[in-house]
């Protein structure tokens, strides 16, 4: 499938990288088939659990959409996206399709899923403050979560594919202003993030959650590709 852009897709821009058939694709779907078993061995699989897929891709290239192109029993997954889900809807007709806004509450009633998942949204919600809010809504409308970023400390930036220079600030910022990349240095674009910074998030939430922060992806220690943040709500018995 083509990943050429549409006018009707609004995430054209995470898969300049990724291009199909390309090692930069390759990596990822590995990464992302590492960050699927983390999920079922943290949450399980029943065909009784619904999911909600919070910022699916509405670009389809072979590597997007880690839990519809995974998960056995695609009939119980609702997938939340900005677009208007054309394409994403011919690649994955089991699945149930809600266009949502940025930054606004999920249309759905608290606890009205078993399980909420996210991929590579985090970093792109805007602020701090923005993403703990994302966080938030997450939990508010699940009874478990789960969600992965890149890891900022991984050798190569994802968006980029600039070695090293993403582990500080002020050199991530200076290498995207050289090689013409200025849009990922601004926090609306992205906002890296490390293991300390996602578990300031779990950290953060109001919601009595029991939660763990840890790597998937690619093992490679503190330098794996991935975080994953795994989030269970607390029994009132």
């Amino acid at each position: 499938m083509s990943a050429t852009p549409n006018p009707k897709t609004v995430d054209n821009l995470y898969y300049e990288v990724a291009k199909p058939k390309s090692t930069a694709e390759r990596v990822m779907v590995a990464a992302r088939d590492a960050m699927y078993k983390t999920f079922v061995k943290l949450h399980g699989v029943s065909p009784e659990d619904s999911i909600i897929d919070i910022g699916v891709s509405d670009v389809i290239t072979g590597g997007d959409n880690m839990i519809e192109r995974k998960h056995p029993y695609p009939s119980t997954i609702t997938a939340a996206g900005l677009g208007e889900g054309e394409s994403f809807c011919q690649a994955f007709p089991d699945a149930r399709y809600v266009q949502v806004e940025s930054g606004a509450a999920l249309p759905f009633p608290d606890r009205h899923f078993k399980t909420a998942v996210s991929n590579a949204v985090l970093e792109h919600v805007g602020s701090h403050d923005e993403q703990q809010r994302f966080v938030e809504e997450m939990v508010r409308v699940s009874d478990q979560a789960f969600l992965t970023v890149p890891n900022r400390y991984f050798f190569v930036e994802h968006h980029t594919l600039l070695p090293f220079v993403h582990w500080t600030n002020w050199s991530f910022r200076s290498a995207c202003r050289i090689f013409g990349k200025t849009k990922w240095s601004e926090e609306a674009t992205l906002i890296l993030i490390s293991k300390m910074r996602l578990t300031e998030i779990a950290r953060g939430l109001t919601s009595p959650v029991d939660w763990t922060v840890g790597y998937t992806g690619i093992a490679a220690g503190p330098c794996s590709s991935n975080l994953f943040l795994s989030i269970r709500r607390r029994s009132m018995s």
